[in-house]
């Protein structure tokens, strides 16, 4: 019996090593992936007839010519393909889409479950475009914490999300909810509901988001385009608020998205010290000179204007309030882009997706490079640059020795044709391949 009880001791033993040895030998074995050109974010330079090897999750390194690896090792062949870093998107809206008159009654229809369920095909879409990294400025119900977590257990296939959830108003401002209700459901929204008049409510609604789960804060400074009320430009904060705002964000680490076309809201909410401007409409030299002096990022969202602005044009699109809005602000954006990118503003890639259609977001390339951008230029805006809005450019933004493996890939060459980036066919997240 003894004897009995050793061998079979023995055979568990041998078993657990040899799976041991199983696991290590799985977890060394690499994956090489050969591209024609190689766009590496670090410079403007493109790369020839590079190899990119990654092992787990991580960059190992990167070497000339074809290098399949050895017994075990992945070899991806990508010749005639150009290979960069997986693009980042600093303005989408994953759990709606703009289709017109019935988006305003969704609110009234919709519950929680269906925006969530709604978010998890956008981000399929979203990852699918090559869209590996997002930054989601507003949400309904804290959705998108949810599908962060959903994501980042491998339950659901997206992107990396850092999100604003729920964004923060003032009474009537663009990101009150209420906007548009009768009076008799209006009610009086408050700091859990991204709504705040005065410094108190300020600081408590920032806690709130840090609470929830928000990764940043999101207000909106002036009026905007879509909601149901007057005006799109006028300053929707105090300055004393703002300064509520970043100063208590800053406390819990969190960095201030603002949404913006007036000019007035942009000047008080870039003095109050936040991170970037998003679509920055009416921006003059003033404002120009201050962001510049401030190191505040400009996302355009071009896509976002261009698409209202052609939509108002249609008979009951939007509602008769919007309309007017949509046809004056939306075509005025890549203008404004124009001169920022002129005048040396810091850029970061944006969309404002779900104004647009989730998974349409690299139409923006062309739009910059149409308005006077280098075709090298849009693609780092959508990389590094975006990295460094999100204080994640250690980690993320470059084909880089030691950064994760956040990769992507189109056949052909970008740089001569940049709709080509609207025909991703290749997506790695995190070492793992997404699309092949």
């Amino acid at each position: 019996m003894i004897k009995n009880l050793f061998h079979q001791s023995h055979i568990a033993k041998v078993a657990l090593v040899s799976a041991a040895i199983l696991v290590a030998t799985h977890a060394q074995a690499a994956t090489h992936i050969f591209a024609s050109n190689l766009i590496t974010s670090e410079d403007s330079k493109m790369q020839n007839d590079k190899t990119v090897i990654v092992e787990n999750n991580k960059i190992i390194s990167i070497v000339d010519g074809i290098d399949q690896g050895g017994e075990g090792d992945i070899f991806i062949d990508l010749t005639g393909s150009t290979l960069m870093p997986g693009l980042m998107d600093m303005h989408v809206h994953l759990s709606s889409q703009n289709e017109g008159p019935s988006s305003y009654m969704k609110r009234f229809t919709d519950n929680e479950a269906d925006y969530a369920i709604a978010a998890v095909d956008y981000a399929h879409k979203t990852i699918m475009a090559g869209f590996t990294t997002v930054r989601n400025l507003g949400d309904s119900n804290n959705e998108t914490v949810a599908l962060r977590k959903s994501i980042n257990e491998g339950v659901s296939v997206g992107p990396r999300i850092y999100t604003a959830a729920k964004s923060i108003a003032t009474t009537g401002g663009h990101a009150d909810p209420t906007n548009g209700s009768s009076t008799e459901i209006m009610g009086d929204p408050g700091p859990r509901d991204g709504v705040i008049n005065g410094i108190a409510e300020a600081r408590k609604a920032v806690r709130q988001r840090y609470k929830d789960g928000a990764d940043l804060i999101k207000i909106t400074a002036t009026g905007g385009v879509l909601s149901v009320a007057k005006s799109g430009q006028n300053p929707q904060f105090m300055t004393d608020e703002l300064e509520a705002i970043v100063q208590t964000a800053k406390d819990y680490g969190m960095t201030v998205a603002v949404h913006a076309h007036g000019k007035e809201g942009m000047r008080r909410a870039i003095l109050a010290g936040v991170d970037s401007i998003e679509h920055g409409t009416y921006m003059d030299k003033e404002i120009i000179k201050l962001m510049r002096k401030h190191d505040v990022y400009y996302v355009p969202t071009i896509l976002a204007g261009n698409f209202v602005a052609q939509k108002a044009k249609i008979d009951g699109y939007f509602p008769e309030l919007v309309r007017p809005k949509a046809l004056a602000i939306g075509p005025l954006i890549q203008k404004t882009f124009a001169r920022a990118h002129e005048n040396g503003v810091l850029i970061a890639f944006g969309t404002d997706s779900g104004v647009s259609a989730h998974g349409d977001n690299a139409q923006e390339f062309a739009l910059m490079v149409e308005a006077g951008m280098s075709e090298m230029d849009a693609i780092r805006s959508a990389t590094l640059n975006a990295a460094k809005l999100l204080k994640i450019d250690k980690e993320l933004g470059t084909v880089t020795q030691g950064k994760l493996a956040d990769l992507v890939a189109v056949k052909g060459n970008p740089l001569e044709d940049i709709t080509l980036m609207e025909k991703i066919d290749f997506v790695m997240k995190d070492g793992k391949i997404i699309k092949s």
